[in-house]
């Protein structure tokens, strides 16, 4: 999507700080982030919310899953814990409408 934040920042348009990439996701450190290691791991494919997600192509959020849990060890949050959210819609929380995924960690998270 042409106007969409994230992916500008796939194409190389805005800068970010990349700590993962492959085929399908893009993953870099959040510029405002809620704690020590909070990382957001996206889709290369432009999906607005969850909901828009095709049930033909689910694989992606397994693979997400795979990532998160990849970068979780690199950054040494992987034993102590961390927290992986998904926010949906504006209501959900969600600000930047292309699919994305936040690990966060790296200190005591409140429920």
């Amino acid at each position: 999507m042409e106007d969409c934040l994230f992916c500008k920042i796939i194409r190389g348009e805005i800068p970010s700080e990349k700590v993962y990439e492959d085929e399908l996701v893009y993953a870099f450190k959040d510029i405002n982030p809620k704690a020590p290691v909070h990382l957001l791991i996206i889709p290369k494919k432009h999906y607005p919310t969850l909901n828009d997600l095709p049930d033909e192509e689910m694989d992606i959020i397994a693979h997400i899953h795979k990532v998160v849990k990849k970068l979780a060890a690199e950054f040494g949050v992987a034993e102590s814990g961390y927290r992986t959210l998904v926010n949906t819609n504006k209501e959900g929380g969600q600000v930047i409408f292309h699919l994305h995924y936040h690990l966060i960690g790296g200190r005591q998270l409140r429920a």
